[in-house]
């Protein structure tokens, strides 16, 4: 018997409870809203023009710089009209105190809340890199390529800088090379850092962002030379990298490659050799690649690390400035080692009037060279850049 027979009253059967249940309508109406609000939103973002999706929006009006160039007048590559014969010596110390060009300036508006504000576009980076004068480019198939300008004006004597400030002009002189730059961004980064103005700086056409890094290494004072690959005896287990010159391709070939390394960047004095020790002891090889620079306004380097090389000589023969380096000062990368070098180097310019030295951008090389030029000065030793080297002055 159940329990609930127990309960019931005499003569009557318990009944069975029945459970509350949700009609069936109400789960379909739930289901046909959602359904309506899916198929609402669905239209709505096929019709209303809303590219952002909801998205915070902002209003940016662009005010342009005003232009002021002359229709007349030879300009930069950054706008500024240049002057015939003139080269870029940096920013005017009389305007130090002036403020850095402004680039564009855009007007942020809040979508929200309808807050604005002032931003200026380009302003201080534009301001660290040094003009470019267009007058000394030519449009090459590979891109621009440096070239004399029309009046007579030379990349060599445009872009070159003038010696260190307060040094005696008579007595010993000094041209530091650093090579290698361009490529390791610590190593790019801490010469600009670290080296004063006159040491030059030689760039690999294998770095990422060489034009903005040559224009910032200009503007800091610092002449740049390019650095040319080309053929290593031991080539190509030794490969000095892409569009290298070689012994065993045409003097066309060659200069078209030539070219190729000339339009990775723009702004220097010169070229350099990396590496090429066999190819700058070929006169068949290395005579039109030294015809081509002297064509183009250039100085060319050695950096002395091929005894058999024959630049000099075709140098001289085809009235191309040149310059040989006369130490190299990290050919054994430690601080003793270097600094015994920049020793040498004094020596070396005291005898001879002046000296020119080369070094890689090691940490140890820069860290080095940087503590020597603070105090070389004093001893009466002036630091100059490379053309003071290459570039004879012109009898009057």
């Amino acid at each position: 018997m159940a329990a609930d027979d127990l309960d019931a009253p005499l003569g009557k059967k318990a009944t069975k409870k029945r459970k509350a249940t949700i009609p069936a309508i109400v789960p379909q109406a739930i289901a046909g809203l959602l359904g309506c609000a899916v198929a609402g939103f669905v239209v709505y973002a096929l019709v209303a023009n809303d590219p952002l999706g909801g998205e915070p929006t902002a209003v940016a009006t662009a005010i342009p710089k005003p232009d002021d160039k002359k229709p007349d007048s030879p300009m930069l590559a950054t706008g500024t009209p240049a002057q015939p014969g003139r080269r870029y010596d940096g920013p005017d110390p009389s305007k130090a105190g002036a403020a850095a060009p402004a680039g564009k300036t855009i007007t942020i508006i809040d979508g929200s809340s309808g807050k604005t504000q002032q931003v200026v576009l380009g302003g201080p980076e534009e301001a660290k890199r040094a003009p470019v004068d267009t007058r000394l480019i030519e449009q090459s198939r590979h891109g621009a390529i440096p070239k004399i300008a029309p009046d007579g004006a030379r990349p060599s004597e445009i872009y070159a800088r003038a010696p260190q400030q307060g040094g005696n002009p008579d007595g010993p002189r000094i041209a530091v090379i650093i090579s290698g730059l361009g490529v390791g961004a610590t190593g790019t980064g801490e010469a600009l850092s670290k080296m004063p103005g006159p040491v030059t700086f030689a760039f690999t056409p294998y770095g990422n962002d060489l034009e903005n890094l040559v224009g910032r290494a200009r503007a800091e004072g610092h002449e740049v030379l390019l650095q040319v690959p080309m053929e290593p005896f031991d080539y190509p287990d030794n490969d000095p990298g892409p569009q290298t010159l070689l012994t065993s391709l045409s003097a066309e070939q060659n200069v078209d490659r030539l070219q190729w390394l000339m339009s990775r960047f723009q702004g220097y004095v010169g070229i350099t050799n990396m590496m090429g020790a066999r190819f700058t002891a070929s006169e068949p090889a290395i005579s039109p690649v030294l015809r081509e620079a002297a064509k183009r306004g250039l100085v060319y380097i050695d950096d002395a690390s091929s005894p058999r090389s024959l630049a000099g000589q075709i140098a001289g023969a085809n009235k191309l400035p040149f310059a040989k380096a006369d130490i190299q000062i990290d050919a054994a990368p430690s601080p003793a080692e270097i600094d015994k070098a920049l020793a040498r180097a004094e020596a070396f310019a005291r005898e001879r009037g002046i000296a020119v030295v080369s070094g890689s951008a090691l940490p140890v090389t820069l860290d080095r060279v940087s503590k020597w030029a603070k105090s070389v000065t004093a001893r009466g030793v002036t630091l100059v850049p490379i053309t003071a080297a290459a570039i004879k002055p012109k009898s009057s």
